[in-house]
């Protein structure tokens, strides 16, 4: 089968071989969980326990506020010891519940028994994925439920099941889909049914025969197909991923909606169905502790609000080195500090040894950015117009449409940072608008 792809992109090194044969494993609760009140796109959650509280396991902790925002829940039983503002791996610190863990993993009690999951209407789906906290598991963190509620202006047609996990380094993905795939394609039909959808894709990369073989076997019990992809970063990326697999253009500013699209990464799709089976709310998920410094990289399945520094110690410490990243190496966020909890976003753990920095140089006009750029920007001219503050000039030549993967700075031979222009030109442009909409 001819694998099918997006114009540009890049091709770094894949280093999965690191941990993609080593199945999930669950690493136990550490003795206190910081569990962040945003751990999502959106505003912060609500509250609902103070100092000295006794919560149980899944209990809900933080109430979403408004549309875009999620509640979160307690991921051990145990005793409230504060509701203050904590160290957050986004870089600033936000509202956290610290819980010690009581070690009894004593949770909310089941409901009665439910009714065919399959049989429930999109608004009770909806429902049940917004009470149990569901966000995307792919590092975006965008409340699932308004994925799941698209305009009535705008028919869905086909739900696309992400299963590329191109960055580098990552491999929790690719164990889900060999260890889980029936509850992938359950999560997957539940949103088909949610958003009103014709037909599945799942899209799946090239260096994951595998799991490719093992849904095209699966995916005969349901209305729809696998596609194979080629490897390629950001392969991932929703819009790339829609250009790849249906050869569908999303729109200036516009959204997988505009196309009749709604992407889940296979993640969510599992949590999807989690939420919906049996009630189970977003208090863990996999992840991928890896690179050169981690002595014993593994796929680990983690409780929410564990210290990164507990998840380090369990896969054998570091054995050198000082850059920690949250995430993939091409989009990930660097971290000044351990103790920074895992969150609903944090699809995995790096560690390695710092290389000599990069000194920056003029550009040379090559053009690689340009010839690179997944999104057909001119990255360099962009990154002028944000240094010189022209912000319209900025917008007009796309700064919102830069979905900051990284390309264009992994290419450039002058070691410009121009991930970090593209995301403080899209801050001041956004800043702007609000203002002016205000």
């Amino acid at each position: 089968m001819k694998a099918k792809t997006f114009a540009h992109g890049i091709h770094p090194p894949e280093l999965k071989n690191l941990t993609e044969n080593k199945a999930i494993q669950p690493m136990p609760p550490p003795d206190k969980v910081m569990i962040p009140l945003l751990q999502h796109f959106g505003k912060p959650a609500a509250s609902l326990v103070q100092k000295g509280d006794e919560v149980l396991m899944g209990q809900k902790i933080g109430e979403g506020q408004g549309l875009f925002s999620a509640s979160v829940h307690s991921s051990v039983s145990g005793k409230v010891l504060s509701v203050d503002p904590f160290n957050h791996p986004g870089g600033t610190p936000v509202p956290a519940v610290t819980i010690a863990n009581n070690g009894e993993d004593n949770a909310v009690p089941d409901k009665k028994k439910m009714k065919d999951p399959f049989s429930f209407s999109p608004d009770e789906i909806r429902e049940k994925v917004k009470e149990a906290g569901v966000v995307g598991l792919g590092g975006a963190a965008f409340p699932t439920v308004v994925k799941l509620s698209p305009p009535k202006d705008k028919p869905i047609d086909t739900v696309i099941i992400n299963g590329c996990e191109c960055e580098p380094l990552l491999t929790s993905d690719y164990r889900l889909m060999l260890e889980f795939p029936e509850d992938i394609l359950k999560g997957a039909e539940l949103a088909r049914i949610a958003t009103g959808a014709e037909r599945i894709i799942v899209g799946i990369e090239d260096n994951k025969k595998k799991a490719f073989a093992l849904f095209q076997e699966k995916i005969q019990d349901y209305t729809g197909d696998v596609v194979l992809l080629k490897t390629k970063y950001p392969e991932g990326a929703e819009k790339n991923l829609i250009q790849a697999t249906l050869h569908r253009e999303v729109p200036r500013g516009g959204l997988p909606f505009d196309v009749g699209i709604v992407v889940q990464n296979v993640g969510t799709a599992k949590a999807i169905w989690d939420a919906v089976s049996n009630g189970k709310p977003l208090i863990e998920r996999a992840i991928t502790v890896s690179g050169r410094s981690i002595a014993e990289p593994q796929n680990l399945l983690v409780r929410i609000g564990t210290p990164f520094q507990s998840v380090i110690e369990f896969c054998g410490g570091l054995k050198d080195g000082n850059i920690l990243v949250m995430g993939g190496p091409m989009m990930g966020i660097a971290q000044w500090s351990p103790d920074v909890p895992v969150i609903k976003g944090t699809s995995g753990i790096l560690a390695w040894d710092s290389p000599e920095p990069g000194i920056e140089q003029p550009c040379i006009r090559c053009g690689r950015c340009i010839e690179h750029c997944p999104m057909v920007l001119v990255p360099t001219q962009l990154a002028k117009y944000i240094k010189f503050d022209k912000l319209e000039e900025a917008e007009h030549w796309g700064i919102l449409d830069c979905v900051e993967c990284g390309s264009c700075q992994y290419i450039c031979p002058s070691k410009i940072p121009l991930v970090h222009w593209m995301r403080l030109g899209k801050n001041r442009v956004m800043s702007v608008k609000q203002k002016k909409s205000a």
